[in-house]
């Protein structure tokens, strides 16, 4: 087996084909290598658990990532090189044929178009060539794909449909190029971080706490929409706000709840968000010319309540120009989505809880007995970690790991200079899950 140059620290000595069945740990199936499979970690990073509480609902993609190397470490640039090495001999051997896509494909199937997708599957190292063959779509293939999709950042169902199709047709050309520019923002992050930091990579829509360079929890999370995005800064976390009032932005105002209003004049008291004039008082949605911009000129607050709060039980405020931060959320069901960019910049965070309780960790007045008496509560309670807590949000849509497994995410608002994503089209469209 010819070697690929030497990747140096954590993923020296990683031939080509080693470095891309590193993807074997992603999810469980066949192992091709000794990286723990997926399948088989009962938690995330650091112990990182699910709860019963509405406040901590909601699904794991962060599973998709197993590592307890941190997106921002010098191990993550080593390894991106390493998958750069990669990708550049793919390219210099001709890249990817396009796979046929007439035929969704799924576990049992047969179909000439099995064979061209095992093919793929065995040269980007997600399937062993000792395994299967022909156009069946056995077990093989289909934990193999898993592992495909679960490094795409896509919900691992086995079934190839739009999206993944979308995924493997996206040339070895553009791949290389997202490693590169990749790569270069990497590198931007190489200084002091900090001991206690966290990441929020907004084209994979997940958010880590680092402690000691490494990573303590991973969180799923909902971002920004194409047309109101999250912005790449840096920032430090000042308090939370447990139980907040939401006070609704001006440009929600205009684009969403003046519509919203026209549509169903409940929608206020529904949502329990009062209108406050400019001397404090509140006065009745009937008293607003919803026909016009009038609206503009009052203040909207919601009542707090996890339930129903558009910040649900948690505001975590960083302090940014940008006017966003860090917030829970009643609407759990995104976290289970593959297409997570829903906001008007500000991040949710899945699992809350666990963030809230890593926060404020070096507080000994906030014990975990303390936080979840103040979520019980109902009451508006303000706490302050120790010192400020340094956070990045990032724009990394490829990546290496050092366990082996390169990272792919679809350049979501248009910064890698590749084009529109194919698959974020397809994610708008549906998704892979088998039919019912």
């Amino acid at each position: 087996m010819q070697r690929d140059t030497q990747v140096k620290g954590l993923v020296s000595g990683l031939d080509r084909r080693r470095f891309l069945l590193g993807t074997a740990g992603v999810i469980g199936g066949a192992s091709l290598t000794t990286f723990p499979a997926l399948a088989q970690q009962g938690n995330l990073v650091g112990g990182q658990a699910e709860w019963a509480q509405t406040y901590d609902a909601g699904g794991q993609k962060t599973r998709n990532i197993v590592t307890p190397h941190p997106i921002l470490s010098q191990a993550t640039i080593q390894a991106t090189e390493g998958a750069i090495r990669v990708y550049q001999d793919i390219v210099a051997k001709g890249g990817h044929q396009p796979l046929p896509t007439s035929q969704r494909l799924k576990l049992g199937m047969r179909h000439q178009n099995v064979q061209p997708l095992r093919d793929r599957l065995i040269e980007l190292g997600d399937l062993s060539p000792n395994v299967g063959s022909g156009q069946v779509f056995d077990s093989y293939v289909d934990a193999a794909v898993k592992r495909y999709q679960a490094r795409h950042g896509l919900t691992p169902t086995g079934v190839v449909g739009a999206q993944t199709f979308a995924a493997f047709n996206t040339s070895a050309q553009v791949r290389l190029k997202q490693l590169e520019v990749n790569l270069v923002r990497l590198r931007t992050y190489n200084g002091n971080l900090g001991t206690r930091y966290v990441t929020t990579n907004i084209p994979a829509a997940y958010v880590e706490t680092v402690e000691n360079g490494q990573v303590a929890t991973r969180h799923v999370a909902g971002v920004g929409k194409i047309d109101r995005q999250s912005p790449i800064m840096t920032a430090k976390i000042l308090d939370v706000n447990f139980n907040p009032t939401w006070t609704v932005p001006a440009s929600i105002i205009k684009k969403d709840l003046i519509p919203l209003m026209r549509k169903n004049p409940n929608y206020l008291a529904e949502q329990k968000i009062r209108i406050i004039n400019k001397q404090g008082q509140e006065i009745q949605p009937s008293a607003v010319n919803w026909n016009s911009d009038e609206a503009t000129n009052y203040m909207f607050r919601q009542d707090p309540g996890g339930e129903f709060n558009s910040l649900g039980f948690v505001r975590i405020n960083i302090a940014n120009p940008h006017g966003v931060y860090m917030h829970d959320t009643p609407a759990k069901g995104i976290f289970g989505d593959d297409y997570r960019f829903v906001s008007s910049g500000c991040v949710r965070v899945q699992n809350v809880r666990d963030y809230i309780y890593w926060i404020l960790r070096e507080n000994p007045q906030w014990t975990h007995e303390a936080i979840d008496a103040a979520l019980r509560s109902g009451q508006r309670i303000d706490a302050r970690p120790r010192e400020p807590i340094p956070v990045y949000w990032v724009y990394i849509t490829a990546w290496g790991t050092p366990e082996g497994v390169i990272q792919f995410r679809d350049d979501i608002y248009g910064r890698d200079g590749v084009g529109p994503g194919a698959v974020t089209e397809a994610l708008r469209e549906g998704d892979d899950r088998p039919a019912e």
